[in-house]
């Protein structure tokens, strides 16, 4: 119903009550950025917040360009302190840093860090809410809508309006326009490679003021309900493949783990980082870590190689927005081929696999 209300905006510009219609819209949308202010839940590494949640931020500036963001960190310990500094000055319209320092949040749980939004939203009364779609994202956000009884946009790619996003659908096969008619917050997660970080640095002496968030809500009871166990990931110096320049993936054409090992001595040529489709992951020649795709991880690299990939609409919802997608496969009528831009090896240059 949402997208249907967006199309009949459009189609009844210039016609009779339609046009009135259309320019009430007009002014609605010009208040909701005068008294836009955003809530960006961040993720942090190493005392940095992570290039996603730096994509967040870019998000946050498209819904209107006086917009007051706040960050929302959690954790413990020094490091969370050093992102808070980060946070500070990682952004222009950064107003407010907001750091919840508790060893519940230190671990990503939805339950402790949905009691905390919800917290910090009832204090700050905020008109944006928005996470970057990855696996906290994803974790956290629908149980926080669900505390403050609101229905959150999931995987937005494009912000029109304050309340108009663009999102896939099918796989990535369609793109949809909707409007949230919802309360506030309008709550919603982001595609962070459809939202480019911004590069301009600024002075220790323009960073936001950092917070202390009162935490004197988080009960034994909502802690309780789950209990990080541990976190098992491979040991390697090859870049994040999230956030990687370029990515060399594999397929169930490799037909074996060892083949892969082909591709992880090219990546580490490259600088590269290593994924795979899922056909690969369940046929169990790599981790699910590796995992590119709609039930994986979105990447849009400079650089793109697939290697025995056929190109299902699931995978292609992953990679798509790469800027160079280079296809190497011995199935010339593969999908893959579709959408990529340099170059088609058909069977004899295919020995391996």
């Amino acid at each position: 119903m949402a997208a249907m209300v967006v199309g009949a905006l459009r189609r009844g510009s210039g016609h009779g009550s339609g046009s009135g219609f259309c320019c009430s819209s007009r002014l609605l949308a010009q208040s909701l950025r005068r008294f836009a202010s955003t809530l960006v839940v961040a993720e942090h590494e190493g005392g940095f917040v992570k290039p996603s949640s730096l994509s967040a931020l870019a998000a946050a500036e498209a819904i209107a360009e006086e917009n007051k963001i706040s960050v929302l960190l959690g954790g413990s310990g020094p490091a969370l302190h050093k992102a808070a500094d980060h946070a500070a000055s990682s952004h222009r319209l950064v107003s407010e840093v907001l750091v919840a320092d508790s060893e519940a949040l230190a671990h990503p749980l939805a339950e402790p860090w949905a009691e905390l939004l919800h917290s910090v939203q009832q204090k700050g009364g905020y008109s944006h809410v928005i996470a970057s779609s990855t696996s906290f994202g994803k974790n956290l956000l629908p149980r926080a809508a669900a505390l403050l009884d609101v229905s959150p946009v999931t995987d937005v790619t494009a912000i029109k309006e304050p309340r108009v996003f663009v999102r896939p659908i099918y796989a990535g096969n369609a793109l949809c326009t909707v409007k949230y008619t919802g309360e506030d917050p309008c709550m919603m997660s982001i595609r962070s490679t459809s939202f480019s970080p911004t590069t301009e640095a600024m002075s220790e002496t323009k960073a936001a003021p950092i917070t202390q968030v009162d935490l004197s809500f988080l009960s034994e009871g909502t802690i309780g309900k789950s209990t990080w166990v541990n976190l098992t990931s491979q040991d390697t110096e090859r870049p994040d493949l999230a956030n990687a320049r370029v990515v060399v993936t594999g397929g169930r054409g490799l037909k074996s783990s060892e083949n892969f090992k082909l591709l992880e001595q090219l990546a580490e040529k490259l600088g590269a980082a290593v994924g795979a489709t899922r056909a690969a992951v369940d046929a169990g020649y790599v981790p699910n870590d590796l995992q590119v795709g709609q039930t994986g991880k979105i990447v849009a690299p400079e650089l793109y190689m697939a290697f025995g990939v056929s190109g299902a609409i699931q995978h292609l919802a992953g990679m798509r927005d790469s800027k160079v997608i280079v296809a190497v496969n011995k199935d010339a009528d593969a999908p893959i081929f579709q959408i990529m831009d340099l170059l088609r090896i058909c069977s004899r240059f295919w020995t391996n696999c």
